[in-house]
């Protein structure tokens, strides 16, 4: 059995990976800038996704069907996926939920919920923002 390779794919995975190296670095950046102490609230996590969701928002709602093609994987996939970080922001919850005082768990608590509706609430706006000419 052959396998059939898309055109342009090597074209795709490299934009995405280039795109990836640069939101990676991003978001290390913030982390080094905005340091949290233990059971402190992860802000340089929160205002990476939460910026993160903004940017693909407006990203999205700007883009069209004639947009370059490799656009949206280097600029959506790439630079936002690898800048934006949903593992890091369930290892916080999960490490304030297990420490073992009361006052961690309100921190866990206000950054799980306030994550996603910050989160959802900037993606709107990033849309709403994008289609506004």
């Amino acid at each position: 059995m052959t396998e059939v390779v898309q055109p342009g794919l090597p074209r795709v995975l490299g934009v995405v990976a280039l795109g990836g190296i640069v939101g990676s670095l991003a978001r290390y950046g913030l982390a080094a800038a905005i340091p949290h102490a233990e059971g402190g609230f992860p802000w340089a996590t929160f205002l990476t996704n939460v910026t993160g969701c903004l940017a693909i928002g407006i990203l999205f709602a700007r883009l069209t069907p004639g947009s370059h093609p490799l656009l949206r994987p280097f600029l959506g996939t790439g630079i936002l996926g690898g800048f934006t970080t949903f593992s890091t922001y369930a290892v916080d919850t999960d490490k304030l939920l297990h420490a073992q005082m009361h006052a961690h768990l309100v921190v866990a608590f206000a950054y799980f919920f306030g994550t996603v509706a910050a989160a959802l609430l900037a993606a709107t706006l990033g849309e709403w923002l994008g289609r506004r000419r």
